[in-house]
């Protein structure tokens, strides 16, 4: 799977599939693809990825107290 770094604009691919839609983690691990060489694998804050649309990932991604229930 690959998202967008936030700060950089550079895609990321991710190694760990189920870190990015378990909200128990906060970090995924993933590598940079920019350049003409395999980047280093590396930790990226769920918080500084999106999707590469620019669409932010879904809150029960990121939050594992969310529920999805709406009080009114």
């Amino acid at each position: 799977m690959f998202l967008k770094h936030k700060l950089t604009g550079n895609l990321v691919e991710v190694l760990t599939l189920e870190q990015v839609y378990e909200p128990s983690w906060e970090k995924v691990e993933g590598r940079f693809h920019a350049g003409q060489e395999m980047q280093d694998a590396r930790q990226f804050e769920k918080s500084n990825l999106i999707f590469p649309s620019g669409e932010s990932l879904p809150q029960c991604w990121i939050d594992a107290e969310y529920n999805g229930a709406t009080t009114n």
